[in-house]
């Protein structure tokens, strides 16, 4: 069942299609297990960052299957991120010690600035609450200089940049001397972003969609920071993804994760269930036909579809460098 398709990366690094996105678990036993799954199912790209709380947990996980010989660490793809209060020519090295510690690797294969905006450092916290926010002046070029240097040590095979719009990857693009791999952004069939997309598929950039089944559990991830529930897109019943998945005998979530894949787009769903993390993943033996790929082309709906705003950061909406429309 693993992974049968690849995006390269500069420097020959393989990403798998398919990766396993981790954001808002954070319950010990939920994750052990839900890792522990994917990897006997065959999923080798993993998808965290610092502020998920997660790593730590990961780390250990994967020590186990190093240290049994069930894996090797170049048999797998490990993603994570520098936080905004990270995105500071003078934090990065710090912050991306610190995500290795806990994922207990001496390197990362991709390490990504996890937003544009940049926020003051407080040492005791590792993710601020959203009343203590305060922002600080975000130099991407600077940061990516420091970004590069991460490359240069070691402490990652490649680099790239997450939530960034067309102008902020055109400015890192233009100063960089370790060109971006990739981009990371919310991406599925209501939120298409086509402009971006194809501006980083012209410029070389792999483009991986976060939330690409919608991400259902984002109400209970903002309650706890006292925001008001929002309407989420509900892609999983909608009625024209039905019938393209009973025509293909496949659910919702496949034809929709493998609509991202002929757009050449690597998908990282999240699940802690072992039936879906199965089913997430067996999406290579079929193919969406013009009819098909035509009919979710039209279910775009733009940014009213977003579901990963920011806005439970209200003090993000007034930086210069905040990059969604606001």
């Amino acid at each position: 069942m693993a992974a049968k398709i690849f995006k390269e990366l500069p420097g020959g690094l393989k990403m798998p299609a398919i990766g396993l996105g981790t954001w808002q678990v954070t319950n010990e036993a939920e994750l052990e297990n839900a890792l522990n799954a994917a990897l006997e199912i065959g999923y080798r790209h993993i998808d965290t960052a610092f502020v998920y709380q997660n790593e730590h947990i990961i780390g250990r996980v994967l020590q186990e299957w190093f240290s049994s010989g069930k894996l090797k660490r170049e048999d797998l793809f490990i993603t994570t991120k520098l936080p905004m209060q990270g995105v500071h020519q003078d934090r990065v090295e710090l912050f991306i010690k610190k995500s290795l510690e806990n994922l207990q690797l001496d390197y990362v294969d991709l390490y990504l600035i996890h937003f544009p905006v940049g926020i003051k450092h407080d040492d005791g916290q590792n993710r601020p609450p959203p009343e203590k926010i305060q922002t600080e002046p975000s130099d991407h070029v600077a940061i990516w200089k420091k970004m590069e240097e991460q490359v240069d040590a070691g402490r990652t095979k490649t680099i790239g940049v997450s939530n960034f719009n067309i102008r902020q990857v055109d400015t890192v693009i233009k100063s960089a001397r370790i060109k971006p791999a990739c981009l990371q952004i919310e991406l599925h069939v209501y939120l298409q972003q086509r402009e971006l997309v194809n501006f980083c598929q012209q410029n070389g950039l792999v483009v991986v969609a976060y939330a690409p089944l919608g991400s259902p559990g984002y109400n209970k991830f903002t309650a706890q920071f006292g925001n008001e529930p929002k309407n989420l897109p509900d892609m999983l019943n909608d009625k024209t993804i039905k019938k393209i998945a009973t025509k293909h005998k496949k659910t919702n979530a496949q034809v929709m994760l493998r609509y991202l894949l002929q757009r050449n787009i690597v998908a990282i769903p999240k699940s802690v269930t072992p039936a879906r993390l199965k089913e997430n993943i067996d999406v290579f033996d079929f193919s969406l036909d013009g009819v098909d790929m035509k009919a979710l082309d039209d279910l775009e709906v733009g940014e009213e579809a977003r579901v990963c705003d920011f806005k439970f950061f209200p003090t993000l909406l007034q930086h210069p460098e905040f990059p969604f429309s606001k």
